[in-house]
């Protein structure tokens, strides 16, 4: 692939950050049940020119690496976070605990993040976008069906992506 991406990793970052990505993705994850992660890995793609590859079982199959390292890795520290937040309330002992836990699970998220730029580095299960990108189409597509608000949650986060949006081909 000739395809110039910029790292994932930092456009993750800058994306979050911005106004109100960072609460619509909580709860695209826990209401909607969406990977944050390949949320903003789309928008990243998108942003490189590129969407996911054509038939849907293409782009299924790549993910599975990085889906089972979610369910086996990330989620698992995620409920340990949320499971001591209460808790540090009545044993402040636990704090650091938590702490600790919170930064393994943003550690397993950047290497999940890792792993989706390495596959679209390496081409799989994606393709280059024709003309720009339909985010938008593509986020609904892979989301499947949502609610109606659930939805604007999801296309606040790719208007607040296309307005992050670096150039970024040579």
């Amino acid at each position: 692939m000739t395809a110039h991406f910029t790292e994932l990793w930092p456009f993750a970052l800058r994306l979050y950050a911005r106004e109100g990505v960072s609460a619509a993705c909580v709860r695209l994850q826990d209401e909607g049940g969406l990977d944050v992660c390949e949320l903003l890995w789309l928008c990243w793609l998108a942003a490189n020119h590129h969407t996911l590859a054509e038939p849907d079982n293409e782009w299924q199959e790549a993910l599975g690496d990085v889906r089972h390292w979610q369910r086996s890795v990330t989620v698992p520290l995620r409920q340990q976070r949320r499971l001591l937040k209460p808790l540090t309330e009545q044993m402040p002992r636990l704090v650091t605990l938590r702490t600790h836990i919170k930064q393994a699970e943003l550690e397993a998220e950047r290497e999940a993040l890792t792993r989706l730029e390495t596959l679209a580095r390496q081409g799989n299960g994606v393709r280059p976008a024709n003309g720009t990108a339909d985010l938008d189409a593509t986020l609904a597509h892979w989301a499947g069906s949502l609610s109606a608000d659930l939805m604007a949650l999801l296309l606040h986060i790719a208007h607040a992506a296309r307005a992050d949006a670096e150039p970024t081909e040579a």
